[in-house]
């Protein structure tokens, strides 16, 4: 463009997701399980939803999975139409039956009084219960492919949120306070060095705190265990014998494998167990030895930046932003 000349620019014409999608359960929910990414980000968490359609007393809820990273429960009821009262009366029926941590409400369009409904749940449940509302659009450029665009309309108060968790925090032991702390400090990490590993906002309580890697049923995982600190490539597909047949495939290049890793690692087939692991250990590693967590997330970064390579050179798993 010359100096002084006008840009061209598009305009920005909305559709009806209608246009796009024209049936809820056999266009939207199938692509929406393809695509959670673009819910993920919006939503600021690492979603893996793992089943369609699935039933909840004579009624079947549109998606369910969880948060990668805390390993809770997700349920999302899909609209493509304006806000209702028996979608509404949906959510609430399936979230008893599936006891989920984040309930995600999509719709085309949302009444005020839907907003409020969402809103005065979230006012009145602890941090352990989410809902929110999502609007769903279509949006294109000229003759562009249409894109979705999806935006927030009622989500949790968090920093109501925050002060209601920090009032009740004697409920959590001292070890439990200790892992948040841990974690929250390698959630900082991440951000900084790591961006694309992560969506979370929030640290959990628990001792492990899991990674998409990339691919459905297959998980990154840094956790303290008996053994001292762990850094893992869990497979955890709903199916045991998907989970087999990957280790096993595996295990059959370990020495490939660990030459491009590094180190020797450790194969876990967990027999009567659902899921397997390869892992890695830093002896002796203490989460109350908070003098030693700077040496702790230095290792954790290097061993899970280190495990990407062998794993992504088999074609296990490949997570776009681990390319190193």
């Amino acid at each position: 463009m010359s100096e002084g000349s006008m840009p061209v620019l598009g305009r920005l014409t909305r559709l009806s997701p209608r246009d796009v999608w024209p049936h809820e359960a056999h266009s939207f929910t199938p692509w929406l399980l393809n695509n959670v990414d673009v819910l993920s980000d919006l939503l600021g968490m690492d979603l893996a939803l793992e089943v369609a359609e699935h039933p909840v007393g004579g009624f079947s809820l549109d998606l369910m999975g969880r948060d990668e990273t805390t390993g809770e429960v997700v349920i999302v009821e899909n609209q493509l139409e304006t806000s209702d009262h028996g979608h509404l009366g949906q959510i609430l029926t399936y979230a008893a039956g599936t006891d989920p941590t984040t309930i995600v409400w999509v719709a085309a369009s949302f009444r005020a009084e839907h907003r409020a409904a969402i809103d005065w749940l979230n006012a009145r449940t602890d941090e352990n219960t989410r809902f929110f509302g999502v609007e769903l659009g279509v949006v294109r450029i000229g003759q562009s492919d249409p894109a979705p665009s999806f935006r927030l309309v009622a989500q949790p108060n968090d920093w109501e949120k925050t002060v209601r968790a920090a009032t009740s925090q004697a409920e959590a032991t001292g070890i439990q306070v200790l892992y948040r702390s841990f974690w929250s400090r390698w959630l900082d990490l991440l951000q900084a060095d790591r961006p694309g590993w992560s969506r979370s906002r929030g640290a959990p309580r628990a001792s492990w705190f899991n990674m998409t890697a990339g691919i459905a049923g297959a998980t990154y995982c840094t956790a303290f265990t008996k053994r001292g600190l762990s850094s893992q490539l869990i497979l955890e597909s709903p199916e045991a014998d998907v989970n087999l047949a990957r280790f096993q495939a595996l295990k059959a290049n370990q020495s490939e494998m660990e030459q491009v890793y590094g180190l020797p690692l450790a194969w876990e087939e967990l027999p009567g167990r659902k899921s397997s692991r390869v892992a890695d250990y830093l002896s002796d590693a203490d989460v109350s030895a908070e003098e030693n967590w700077d040496q702790y997330l230095d290792w954790l970064l290097d061993r899970q930046t280190a495990s990407g390579r062998p794993w992504r050179q088999s074609g296990a798993c490949h997570h776009p932003d681990r390319s190193f």
